[in-house]
């Protein structure tokens, strides 16, 4: 039998305890233990989930990994992608690619009565990912992309439907300009109007059929501009961007929808050291407030202490009871934690209660990824790092004398 963890039992559940002060004291830490698990679940769940979310909208709306021309300079006008050593087969092959669309990229100028906007047309093909594109949508539909003709449907951001005072089935202007040439005039109907969230795609951005990128461009209807390949999940963006770049051919290049956006990654970085930094005084709190518990029941219990001196256990042993007596008493408070923290995030996840300033955080809502994992590490973190700091308080233990003990009252 193991005598310490028996004994601790023993107290721990003891009814005596709800007529002394280890009542309050009990309730002291299991509050704090509680309020650390409720903080920390929502810091852990609110962070990944907005880290994540921000990169699956970036990715989501143009491509995890893109394709361009080394000659379009990373200019927003797409050059011709060229075919020496691009093998596409092989990039469909991969295992973690789900999808992949080509694309045309133009910039130009829409204009009506009441304002101007500065656009990227980005003219897709019939492999369109429209299902994918689809949850941006929050009025009309996405364009119906024929590579047969002209589709004269666009779809825009909110943001440039609210400048420009435009709605589905308006039509408007778009003025392409090209370096020693008049300019070209494309009007177009919206038939959807989408919103991202991110301020960088949502101020230029216009979606609408290849086949006017590449009359804009002068390019043949077999050319195309780049390549967005989607995976079936952002995770592997990392692994798989160099399978990738080894397959696109010399004189084209890769970039990843997390290196396009730099100002937006670094925005993200910062939810790491937020999360690190609010943890950490969580856990500087509980363990102030537990070990004030541990000193408060060692004084609270000197005559035990002294008994079981006398009985012979060894100030190890009693050192042992004690703090295993501490993390009992913790569990509830972390289950209720738990509890209570799921509960939020839970209803943060399907209502959407609380909302952001998309202008700031790039997100309307705050997001919520649910992990088991990071549940269990934040209760068993809490749970460990308080067992080791409750060592050096207890061998305060070992000044008492068995002989005062026995005579404190």
């Amino acid at each position: 039998m193991n005598f310490p963890l028996y004994f601790s039992k023993k107290i721990a559940f003891s009814k005596d305890n709800k007529n002394n002060l280890s009542r309050v004291i009990v309730f002291i830490g299991r509050l704090s233990v509680a309020l650390g698990v409720i903080v920390s679940l929502i810091t852990v769940s609110t962070g990944v989930g907005s880290k994540k979310a921000i990169k699956e909208r970036m990715a989501d709306f143009s491509g995890h990994i893109s394709v361009k021309s080394k000659q379009s300079n990373n200019s927003y006008n797409s050059s011709i992608l060229s075919n020496d050593g691009f093998q596409l087969d092989k990039i469909k092959a991969l295992p973690d690619v789900a999808s992949t669309q080509k694309f045309i990229a133009v910039s130009g100028i829409l204009r009506n009565e009441h304002n101007f906007a500065g656009i990227i047309f980005k003219g897709v093909g019939e492999d369109f990912d429209s299902a994918r594109f689809r949850k941006f949508i929050i009025e009309g539909k996405s364009p119906v992309i024929t590579e047969k003709g002209f589709a004269s449907g666009i779809a825009i951001s909110q943001k440039i439907a609210t400048d420009l005072h435009l709605g589905i089935k308006d039509s408007i202007v778009a003025i392409f300009s090209k370096e020693n040439q008049s300019p070209l005039y494309r009007k177009f109907e919206v038939v959807g109007i989408y919103k991202t969230d991110i301020k960088l795609i949502d101020d230029v951005f216009i979606i609408g059929g290849i086949n006017h990128a590449r009359k804009i461009q002068g390019m043949k209807d077999s050319e195309i501009g780049g390549i967005d390949i989607f995976l079936k999940n952002i995770n592997y963006i990392d692994e798989d961007a160099p399978k990738i770049d080894e397959l696109v051919g010399y004189k084209n290049y890769t970039v990843k929808a997390t290196d396009e956006y730099p100002q937006i990654m670094d925005f993200i970085a910062i939810f790491d050291t937020n999360i690190a930094l609010i943890i950490t005084i969580m856990l500087i709190v509980v363990i102030i407030n537990i070990i004030m518990v541990l000193l408060i029941l060692i004084i609270e219990r000197t005559n035990s202490i002294g008994m079981l001196k006398t009985l012979g256990a060894t100030n190890g042993q009693i050192r042992a009871i004690f703090i295993n007596y501490t993390l009992l008493i913790m569990i509830p408070g972390l289950i209720i934690g738990n509890l209570i923290g799921l509960g939020f995030l839970l209803i943060q996840k399907y209502f959407g209660i609380i909302t952001l300033n998309p202008e700031n955080y790039y997100l309307s809502v705050v997001p919520v990824e649910i992990n088991v994992f990071h549940i269990l590490l934040i209760s068993a973190g809490i749970l460990i790092v308080s067992g080791i700091s409750l060592v050096l308080p207890s061998y305060l233990i070992s000044k008492i004398s068995p002989v005062k003990a026995i005579k404190y009252n």
